[in-house]
């Protein structure tokens, strides 16, 4: 009677899935969606179906006692949030909280989860697949970077500073970073409101050290120190060679000073001169390849991310 049940579960399942993708080809074809949407719908719905066996996970859950959905979802998302390194320090309480805010999301590959300067409204936390976070620095000409996300890694850090900013602005934050799909993507989404009331309610948590560990997490700010590195060690090695010229100069000044004789001096007078030379050639070399870098490594450009501040109180 059990299998007799599943099967007829199962049977029912089959068809009404595909009753809805005949709707959805009639909708399509309707709409006159290009090909490579219809592609794309039809890719994400065969995913869907092969994770999922056609059952609404979230719906489920919703259907369940508060105790239970919370007991599910704490088993579920726990350990996935304790890999965050901002939250691996968090009570029991407040990571229950969040357990039962996460949703079920996927993602086929190719997808764009979210782009550069488009409002930051949830932050992912992946449990399977690949993701790459790219960022141009606001499309400054010749500024790139990327990383690759994968399962235990988290998307949309900008919402944690947002949301633990009691003196945060009321609109969302922009986004500073490109997140695309590399593979089939399975992740929990918490939305920016979820994030938001749970941090209201736990203000104790707002301590310097998850600040300090915010920033040493968070992409936009470790793309700023890298930047900020470079740029100290290109100012480093010019310092260097300009300081190695202006010895060589000074050793030559010295010599002509200390050098008494005429044909001494003769022969003085030509070293300087090649020096000279030499040192002028060096220079605009140096003037050449610091425009070029400057045109490829825009480090100065990138504007320090904003100050954390998860101790203040509202106002």
């Amino acid at each position: 009677l059990l299998l007799q049940t599943y099967l007829q579960s199962a049977t029912l399942r089959i068809e009404e899935t595909r009753v809805k993708s005949r709707d959805t080809d009639q909708w399509m074809s309707y709409r006159l969606l290009p090909d490579n949407l219809k592609e794309r719908i039809r890719r994400y719905e065969q995913y869907r179906w092969q994770e999922t066996s056609g059952v609404d996970e979230e719906h489920l859950l919703m259907n369940l006692p508060k105790d239970l959905r919370r007991a599910i979802k704490r088993h579920l998302c726990l350990s996935l949030l304790k890999r965050v390194p901002m939250f691996e320090k968090m009570d029991d309480q407040l990571l229950n909280a969040l357990c039962d805010c996460l949703k079920p999301v996927l993602y086929t590959e190719g997808g764009c989860i979210v782009r550069e300067g488009d409002p930051v409204n949830e932050m992912f936390f992946i449990t399977r697949g690949n993701l790459m976070s790219m960022t141009t620095n606001g499309g400054k000409t010749g500024f790139f970077n990327s990383d690759v996300l994968k399962s235990g890694d988290f998307c949309g850090e900008e919402l944690l500073t947002w949301a633990l900013d009691p003196n945060s602005a009321t609109s969302l934050p922009i986004s500073t970073r490109t997140v695309k799909s590399m593979s089939e993507v399975e992740a929990f989404a918490l939305m920016a409101e979820d994030l938001k009331f749970v941090a209201t309610q736990f203000r104790r948590l707002h301590s310097k050290q998850l600040r300090h560990t915010f920033r040493f997490y968070s992409q936009q700010w470790r793309t700023w120190a890298a930047c900020f590195i470079q740029a100290a060690w290109h100012r480093c090695c010019r310092k260097k060679m300009e300081d190695a010229l202006r010895e060589k100069e000074e050793r030559l000044q010295l010599a002509i000073v200390n050098d008494g004789s005429t044909s001494l001096s003769f022969g003085a007078a030509i070293y300087a001169s090649r020096f000279a030379r030499n040192m002028m050639r060096i220079l605009r070399r140096n003037a050449t390849r610091k425009a070029r870098l400057q045109e490829r490594v825009p480090a100065r450009l990138l504007q320090k991310p904003a100050e954390p501040n998860f101790s203040a109180e509202e106002q």
